[in-house]
């Protein structure tokens, strides 16, 4: 059994009717049910407005894999707090970033670059996401291409380390292309970015990409204990 923590940062789902009416459990919440409909992940969700943001020594001690969404309160998330979770990733414990947390304190301190976006637009547009890693343990069960019929573009270029694999790549309507799924490893701990989760956008009700994310619970909660 995996145990996953789906931290949201929940102000969204608070001030904006729409995100509220797509995510009435918050967007935290739909990701962790989504992670739940595997019997091999046990699923649990902490938010921004929880003492400690919810992310104690004992709870991400207790946690295999942390997923992350982060969009407009990065800096209100404490520095001891984005401390303690590196630690955990070095020692062990998977991280997956999602969407806007490319640029959370957490995702940077790991980077160590800016991780800052070439060119965003949020029109709605069409976003094709093409498996480029087809042998990946993240992509399996998934096909060659996921269609979202509506997504934010982010274009390149992405300025984020050389990752250790390039699993998706997005192709927009507008015609930009984005690295939309890239893999890291930080110490012992296995990291991925995967873009889509606009909060507008019910994509976390997309079971493709329900199951991106479970394979990428699976793939990140391997241990590698020579790297410690």
């Amino acid at each position: 059994m995996i145990r996953a923590l789906v931290w949201g940062e929940n102000v969204h789902e608070q001030d904006d009717a729409e995100v509220a009416r797509l995510y009435p459990h918050g967007m935290h919440g739909c990701i962790a049910a989504g992670l739940g409909e595997d019997a091999g992940i046990q699923a649990r969700t902490a938010t921004l407005q929880e003492p400690e943001h919810g992310l104690t020594q004992d709870v991400l001690d207790a946690t295999d894999v942390l997923v992350w969404w982060g969009h407009v309160a990065h800096d209100r998330v404490d520095a001891a707090v984005v401390e303690r979770v590196h630690a955990r990733v070095l020692d062990g414990m998977g991280l997956i970033v999602l969407h806007s947390g490319h640029f959370s304190r957490i995702f940077k301190r790991l980077m160590g670059t800016a991780c800052s976006l070439g060119r965003w637009r949020e029109d709605g547009e069409r976003e094709r996401l093409w498996a480029v890693d087809p042998s990946h343990p993240i992509v399996q069960g998934v096909g060659e291409c996921i269609e979202l019929p509506q997504a934010e573009m982010y274009g390149e270029p992405f300025a984020v380390p050389k990752p250790d694999d390039v699993v998706f790549v997005s192709a927009f309507e507008g015609g930009e292309a984005f690295r939309s799924g890239l893999t890291y490893q930080r110490g012992a701990g296995r990291i991925f970015y995967f873009r889509p989760g606009h909060e507008t956008f019910p994509i976390y009700h997309d079971a493709t990409i329900r199951r991106v994310l479970k394979n990428a619970v699976k793939w990140s909660g391997w241990r590698d204990v020579s790297h410690r």
